[in-house]
C-alpha cells in the first residue's frame, strides 16, 4: 500500500532537517532518564523532608516511576496507532511537564509517589511512540543508523542527569527546583515538538482500536520462542540494572562514606554502556546478533562473580565498584542492545503493539526485580552483585532454551 505522507517509511527521510530529526527523538527520548536519574542525589533531602523514616524506602522514588512508566507502555502503541503520532506524543509530553509540577509541591512522600507514577506513565509515550515515528519515516539500516545517533546522545542523560541534581543541591536549592527543572526541560520539548514536527502516520496506515486486534497481536508475540526468551533475557538483566540505580546512592553513603562522588562514579558507570552500544554498533554486521550478545552475557554473568567474591573477602574498595560495575555495564549494552532486537525478528507487521508489550514486562518486571535487589540493601555491595550474578545466570538459561542450545552463532 503506498502511503501518501512526506515521511512513509519508503521514503527513508525525516520530515525536517536529519539533524534537527534526530536530535528531537533524542531529546524525547532522554526526558525517561532525566526523570530517574536526577533525582538520585536528592534522596536523602527528599527522605529528610518527607519523613521517610527507613532509607531503602527512599527507592520507592524511583520504583513509582518505572511501574508508571511500564503499564503505560500497553496504551500507548495501540493509540498511536490509531490516532498517530503527534496527538499522542503532544498528550505525553504535556502531561509530563504537568506532573512534575506536582511533584515539585508534593507535600506529603505518598502524593510524590503518586506524581512520581504520573510522570512515568507520562514519560512512557515519550519513549515508546517516539520509536514507532522513526519507524514512520525509516527502515531497514537507515533506522538503524537514526536509532543508533539518537540512542548516542540519549545516553548522555545519565551521565549528565544526577549532575544536574547536585548541582541544584550545592547551590543551596530545595530537591523541589529539581523536579521544577525537569518540568521545564519537558516544556521546552514540548514546545519544539509541537512547533517543528508534524504528523508521520499516514491516515490509511491507522489501525482500530478494536480489543481482539491488539489480543491478536500480543498472542502472535507470545507464541514466538525467540521473543519471549530474549524479553524474559532483558527483564532479568534490567532489574539488575534498576536495583543498582535505585542503590547506588546508599551505597556511595554507606559503603564508600563519599557521597559527595555519587554524580562521578554514576557518570563513569553509565558512561561504559554508551560505549558498549556504540561498539555493537561497529561490529554487529560482522559478528552477528548472537554472537556478541551471547559473548557479553558470558561475560556479565563473570564480571559478576569476580565482584561478589571481591565484596564476600571484604576486599571492596571505590575503585575495584567503579571498575568491575562499568565493565558489567558495557557488558550489559551490549547484551541488551541485541537482545531488544532479536525479540523483534519476526514482528515487523506488528512492530507497535509488540514493542508496547515487550516495554511493559522488561520494564515492570525489570522494576519489582530491582525494588528487591534494592530494598535488601544490608550496608553492603553483596545484595547488590548477588542479583548481578543470580539474575545473570538465570538469563543465560532462559537464553539458551530460547536458542535450543544453539548460542554464539554468528546470526
Amino acid at each position: 500500500m503506498e502511503e501518501p505522507h512526506l515521511s512513509t517509511a519508503s521514503a527513508n527521510r525525516a520530515p525536517l532537517a536529519f539533524g534537527e530529526f534526530v536530535t528531537l527523538v533524542a531529546a524525547m527520548m532522554a526526558l525517561t532518564a532525566l526523570g530517574i536519574d536526577s533525582m538520585l542525589p536528592a534522596l536523602p533531602a527528599i527522605g529528610a523532608s518527607l519523613d521517610v523514616d527507613l532509607p531503602n524506602h527512599r527507592q520507592f522514588v524511583i520504583t513509582a516511576y518505572l511501574i508508571g512508566f511500564a503499564v503505560a507502555q500497553l496504551a500507548y502503541g495501540p493509540l498511536s496507532d490509531r490516532f498517530g503520532r503527534r496527538p499522542v506524543l503532544c498528550v505525553a509530553l504535556v502531561s509530563y511537564v504537568v506532573t512534575s509540577g506536582v511533584a515539585a509541591v508534593s507535600g506529603s512522600f505518598e502524593l510524590l509517589l503518586i506524581a512520581r507514577a504520573a510522570m512515568g506513565a507520562a514519560a512512557a509515550g515519550a519513549r515508546v511512540v517516539t520509536v514507532a515515528l522513526v519507524r514512520d519515516c525509516f527502515s531497514g539500516r537507515a533506522m538503524a543508523r537514526v536509532m543508533s545517533l539518537a540512542f548516542m546522545v540519549f545516553m548522555a542523560a545519565p551521565i549528565f542527569a544526577p549532575t544536574f541534581g547536585q548541582a541544584v543541591l550545592w547551590a543551596g536549592g530545595s530537591w523541589r527546583m529539581i523536579f521544577w527543572g525537569v518540568a521545564g526541560a519537558a516544556a521546552i520539548v514540548a514546545l519544539w515538538f509541537a512547533w517543528r514536527m508534524p504528523e508521520t502516520l499516514a491516515a490509511d496506515a491507522r489501525q482500530s482500536l478494536r480489543p481482539e486486534r491488539i489480543l491478536g497481536d500480543y498472542g502472535l508475540m507470545l507464541r514466538d520462542r525467540a521473543a519471549v526468551g530474549y524479553t524474559l533475557a532483558i527483564t532479568l538483566l534490567s532489574g539488575a540494572m534498576f536495583g543498582f540505580i535505585g542503590s547506588v546512592q546508599q551505597v556511595m553513603d554507606v559503603v564508600f562514606h563519599r557521597p559527595e562522588l555519587l554524580t562521578l562514579v554514576f557518570a563513569m558507570v553509565a558512561s561504559t554502556m554508551a560505549v558498549g552500544s556504540f561498539l555493537n554498533s561497529r561490529i554487529v554486521m560482522h559478528l552477528g546478533t548472537r554472537r556478541i550478545s551471547h559473548t557479553a552475557l558470558v561475560a556479565l554473568v563473570v564480571i559478576a562473580g569476580i565482584h561478589l567474591a571481591v565484596t564476600l573477602a571484604g576486599l571492596e574498595a571505590l575503585w575495584s565498584f567503579v571498575l568491575l560495575q562499568a565493565l558489567m555495564m558495557g557488558c550489559f549494552g551490549l547484551a541488551t542492545s541485541n537482545f531488544s532486537a532479536m525479540a523483534m525478528e519476526k514482528m515487523g507487521e506488528i512492530a507497535g503493539t509488540a514493542s508496547s508489550l515487550q516495554g511493559f514486562v522488561t520494564t515492570l518486571g525489570g522494576a519489582l526485580i530491582g525494588a528487591v535487589v534494592g530494598q535488601s540493601f544490608d550496608g553492603t555491595t553483596v545484595p547488590l552483585y548477588g542479583g548481578f550474578l543470580l539474575m545473570g545466570v538465570t538469563a543465560f538459561v532462559v537464553v539458551a532454551i530460547a536458542e535450543r542450545g544453539r548460542l554464539f552463532r554468528p546470526t
